[in-house]
């Protein structure tokens, strides 16, 4: 795959990194190398978004002396919406190429593939989770990799607004622009799913390829309960908008017996607890998460 530089759809690259309590100056390494190896004209930008663990804040600073890379740390924390805004308006080139902090660039070939695609508007590349027996009794990973094969390429493409992520895309730089992450959302969860919501709306093309970058940090089972809990308030937060785009959303909307409302809701007030002893324990059951989630919401609008 190593076309000639005459052969590249896209010339020129800024790749832009959120970052929060977390050290990705390998992460940052590998793309320099890739993006150097390209021949393109590139930068490589990375916004802590004022980390409170000052030694991940030390431990980044050797990224300001990769060639053509800054770390820069925000005074004030804004959330990750308005970190993705910020490297925006930071960069220099046509092209963006947003990645979250935490994850692993798979192989020596993935700026290429991204820097031959045709495509314009958004390109949507996607995850892959490692394979990793000693996360058996992790919640994120069991969950990721059961919902693993529904998020090939082809299936995303086949609802591509609705299966936006903003963990691994790029995007024309006149187009985030014209339509930047809401700032409302100032902790992560759904920002990128009414991002995705509002591509459609200013119909933006949306392409969806195989590229993934995989996922090989997970956190704590308590830390990801707490994390979903939260994502679950800001879902009611921001209902009206991202309804149509959430099936906790569509699930609520299509009961149409509240007697059915309450029984969900009576049985996460009895049973909630439980629930998330489990989910948090060593051995979670992965079809309680999603039973967790619903009763969580609902009781969340009494």
């Amino acid at each position: 795959m190593h076309a000639e530089m005459t052969q590249w759809a896209k010339k020129e690259l800024s790749i832009l990194i959120p970052n929060y309590n977390n050290v990705c100056v390998e992460l940052v390494r590998v793309l320099q190398q890739q993006a150097a190896a390209l021949g393109i004209d590139y930068e490589i930008i990375v916004a802590d978004d004022a980390s409170p663990q000052k030694d991940t804040i030390r431990l980044n600073l050797p990224i300001n002396e990769l060639p053509h890379c800054r770390y820069i740390v925000k005074e004030t924390n804004s959330g990750s919406a308005a970190t993705r805004n910020y490297l925006g308006q930071q960069s220099q080139y046509h092209w963006l190429l947003f990645l979250d902090c935490d994850i692993t660039i798979p192989d020596d070939h993935f700026l290429e593939r991204y820097m031959v695609d045709t495509h314009e508007g958004v390109v949507n590349g996607g995850i892959c989770i490692i394979e990793d027996d000693t996360l058996s009794h992790n919640l994120r990973y069991i969950y990721e990799k059961d919902a693993e094969p529904a998020h090939t390429a082809e299936k995303r493409q086949a609802n591509k607004y609705h299966e936006f992520r903003s963990t691994n895309f790029m995007i024309e730089r006149e187009v985030f622009v014209a339509c930047p992450f809401d700032e409302r959302f100032t902790r992560s969860g759904y920002e990128d799913v009414l991002f995705g919501k509002m591509l459609k709306q200013q119909q933006v093309p949306v392409t969806h390829i195989d590229n993934p970058v995989m996922m090989t940090e997970f956190e704590s089972n308590p830390d990801y309960v707490t994390k979903i809990e939260r994502s679950m308030r800001t879902l009611y937060t921001f209902r009206q908008e991202l309804k149509g785009y959430s099936r906790i959303l569509t699930f609520d909307g299509g009961i149409h017996i509240s007697a059915i409302r309450s029984l969900i809701r009576l049985w996460h007030r009895v049973f909630g607890n439980m629930e998330r002893r489990n989910l948090c324990g060593p051995s979670p059951i992965l079809k309680l998460f999603s039973l967790y989630r619903l009763g969580y919401y609902l009781t969340i609008k009494e």
